[in-house]
């Protein structure tokens, strides 16, 4: 079966190219999604944005050139990466909310469960990493960053973090019935360095 629309179907906008006020209104309508996995994903999207703009001023001076270069590219790219995640989370659950719907008496429906579960905790997990990045390249840019856009930088921090934080609360619930799981290993380092950098900053 061929995937192409119809000529009269319009394609649906991705959420970060709506207008913001239809952003928050899809988020606070009662559905599955966009919920908190998505907005994580945007948090991060911007305090990665607000590292790339303290980085692009301080990149006028000569003696901070090569290193802002980086950071504000490498912020760039996980702006992208956090959106692109916040798509992702979009769909990441539909597949558990499916096994939920299954009968209890099915024999499958708890390995089905656990399954999606753990399927559905890879999206968090990597918006966890990129978060936790972004709060260490906002330390960065507050420490050695124009001191005018310090707060920017402080801000950030800090929208990062709670980023982490969020996504990471995401991947702990999808991974309850999984307490050995190695991932649960990296995200206490992944948090944990993430609340250093906002506890150093504040």
């Amino acid at each position: 079966m061929s995937d192409r629309r119809d000529s009269d179907e319009v394609a649906p906008v991705p959420p970060a190219d709506r207008p913001l006020r239809t952003l928050l209104d899809d988020v606070a309508t009662a559905t599955p999604a966009p919920g908190g996995g998505s907005t994580a994903a945007w948090a991060c999207a911007l305090a990665a944005a607000l590292v790339e703009m303290t980085a692009a001023f301080t990149m006028k001076r000569p003696e901070q050139h090569e290193r802002m270069a980086h950071i504000a590219a490498r912020a760039r790219s996980l702006r992208g990466q956090a959106t692109e995640l916040g798509e992702q989370e979009l769909h990441a659950y539909g597949p558990v909310l499916a096994a939920l719907r299954l009968p209890h008496e099915d024999p499958d429906r708890a390995a089905r469960l656990d399954a999606t579960l753990s399927s559905a905790a890879d999206t968090p997990l990597a918006l966890t990493r990129a978060s936790a990045e972004v709060a260490t390249l906002s330390l960065e840019a507050a420490r050695d960053g124009t001191p005018h856009l310090q707060g920017d930088a402080i801000t950030g921090a800090l929208l990062a973090e709670g980023a982490c934080q969020a996504a990471a609360q995401l991947v702990a619930i999808n991974l309850a019935g999984r307490p050995r799981d190695e991932r649960l290993t990296e995200l206490a380092e992944l948090t944990k360095r993430a609340a250093a950098i906002r506890a150093e900053l504040l």
